[in-house]
């Protein structure tokens, strides 16, 4: 039931979204070049590496990091980035991984291989079982602003409680979280 949703809501918000979609392509285009498309290895289901589609706004050539561990990110973010991360516009084209199944609407977001501690504690608490999500009960209860055991425990819990009406919560926070802005930090630091 939960890859029937996430194949009906994902092929919709496609759809729906593309005139957006071309728009920002078009304003990441003028901004800062091609590519606009920002292709990374993240840690899916099973452990297993996938590749993640987002809106790409860091310059060309920044290192590959969790934005939380670059001291540079914010010199990093071009202009059309700072509004797409705001809106979490720059989210949006992981609708295509979640049509292809390598992602969830809703799950533990994915984490770069780089991320050690975190991986260690997820895989521990037995949360890559689950497809990461585009948006997940961690998000829309601090973000960027957990640490990682907190972090963990939020998705080990999302794990043990899932189910499509859990999702739907979580997907109901998440529109009033983008809204208020809240729990978004970039190179460690809150705005």
């Amino acid at each position: 039931m939960k890859r029937f949703f996430d194949i009906i809501i994902s092929l919709f918000g496609l759809i729906i979204l593309s005139p957006l979609l071309a728009l920002t392509c078009v304003v990441i285009f003028i901004d800062d070049g091609l590519p606009v498309v920002f292709r990374q290895k993240r840690v899916g289901r099973n452990s297993k590496l996938f590749t993640i589609y987002k809106f790409r706004t860091m310059k060309k050539g920044t290192r590959s990091a969790a934005t939380g561990e670059l001291s540079e990110s914010d010199e990093q973010i071009t202009k059309s980035g700072r509004v797409l991360r705001k809106t979490s516009v720059d989210e949006l084209l992981q609708l295509v991984n979640v049509l292809n199944g390598t992602m969830s609407i809703v799950g533990p977001r994915p984490l770069i291989p780089e991320e050690k501690e975190i991986h260690a504690l997820r895989e521990r608490y037995g949360v890559y079982k689950v497809r990461p999500g585009v948006t997940g009960w961690a998000q829309i209860n601090g973000r960027d602003a957990l640490d990682d055991e907190t972090k963990a425990l939020y998705d080990k819990e999302y794990v043990e409680k899932q189910s499509l009406l859990f999702d739907i919560k979580i997907l109901l926070k998440t529109v009033a979280v983008v809204l208020k802005r809240e729990n978004i930090t970039e190179g460690g630091e809150g705005k």
